[in-house]
């Protein structure tokens, strides 16, 4: 017979794995569209590397960013397995709609503003942390991964070509450039491991923590890990089921580029996402990161008008504000009824 604490435990952890699906083919554009549009990897290879990878980044890096969605935005005891439960399934709900639109989408924006529903309703509300830590790095750290892919391209990617200095054939067919592409993408699938793992991982943490009656501390360390190594696989099987499409979208469809230029998109995201987990442990948007890096580039190629009447770009852009206002507005409805009937 199951015990009751199992069943409460058992349905926030379901709709984790549910959740960690639709990060999985969400994130699995910016960790590979840049390798798919380059031809580097083939499409049945994408969903196992990424699944390796954003385990490794969760287990090696992912402590401070599960330890701001756990604590920093709401007091981890009120994390019951109803309140992280309706958090969870908000996100998740929010994620999916990008995902059937085959629009990459930031799983922490959405997971931020689905926290921040309840903390308004009970008063936990930490607007400092929101406004002036969190949300500040998500517009500056995008236009940071814009300006220097546009100034690489514009000023020294460009000025290189348009003066004869390019690839050979022989260097642009080789393995070891085709190698290093692969292990920038492989790269980019570790820091969303640091990141966006604890959106799922963090508050099942607290959740257990209190179901438990744990003392906080380095249990909660030991709780996330579990949390971790039971939410990251579902990483993979999201990118087996959603992920061809948004990578082909942002891949194949907002610019064509060369292998040196993935390289450049690749790594410059995946730091700028790295360093936010390490630094500050913020919950922050590859996603957003790579697109600008991608767009970065398409401008110094394109220029502004031609890459911005695309009409995937100005989907992206719609996304990117619906899915988490779906996410506040559900947790917020969720939040309130569950305190009308008495499950809070």
């Amino acid at each position: 017979m199951i015990s009751p604490l199992f069943s409460h435990l058992l349905i926030p952890y379901i709709i984790a794995m549910f959740l960690a699906v639709n990060m999985g083919g969400s994130g699995t554009a910016p960790s590979f569209s840049a390798a798919y549009g380059a031809n580097v990897v083939r499409k049945s290879l994408i969903p196992g590397l990424f699944g390796i990878m954003v385990f490794l980044g969760a287990i090696i890096a992912g402590k401070g960013t599960a330890t701001t969605i756990g604590k920093g935005l709401l007091n981890p005891d009120l994390m019951s397995f109803v309140l992280v439960s309706i958090i969870l399934f908000s996100v998740a709900v929010s994620l999916f709609i990008a995902n059937m639109f085959g629009i990459p989408q930031s799983t922490s924006q959405s997971t931020v503003m689905a926290v921040s529903a309840p903390a308004i309703i009970f008063e936990q509300f930490d607007s400092h942390k929101l406004f002036v830590e969190i949300i500040p790095t998500w517009i500056i750290l995008p236009l940071v991964s814009f300006v220097i892919c546009y100034l690489i391209g514009r000023f020294i990617y460009k000025p290189l070509r348009k003066r004869g200095y390019t690839m050979s054939r022989q260097l642009n067919e080789s393995k070891i450039l085709s190698g290093l592409i692969l292990l920038m993408s492989l790269y980019v699938a570790f820091s969303i491991g640091s990141n966006n793992v604890a959106n799922a991982a963090g508050p099942i943490a607290s959740m257990t923590l209190n179901e438990l009656n744990l003392p906080d501390g380095s249990h909660f360390v030991l709780i996330m890990i579990l949390s971790t190594l039971i939410i990251a696989p579902s990483f993979g099987i999201g990118a087996s089921l959603f992920g061809h499409k948004i990578v082909k979208n942002t891949g194949k469809e907002i610019v064509l580029f060369g292998k040196i230029e993935a390289v450049i998109i690749a790594f410059v995201s995946a730091s700028l996402l790295l360093s936010a987990s390490l630094l500050k442990g913020i919950p922050t948007s590859l996603v957003q990161l790579n697109v600008a890096a991608i767009l970065g580039i398409g401008v110094s190629k394109l220029g502004f008008k031609n890459i911005f009447r695309k009409t995937e770009v100005n989907k992206f852009f719609v996304m990117w504000l619906v899915a988490p206002t779906i996410a506040f507005s559900l947790s917020l409805l969720m939040t309130f009824v569950a305190l009308e009937i008495g499950l809070l």
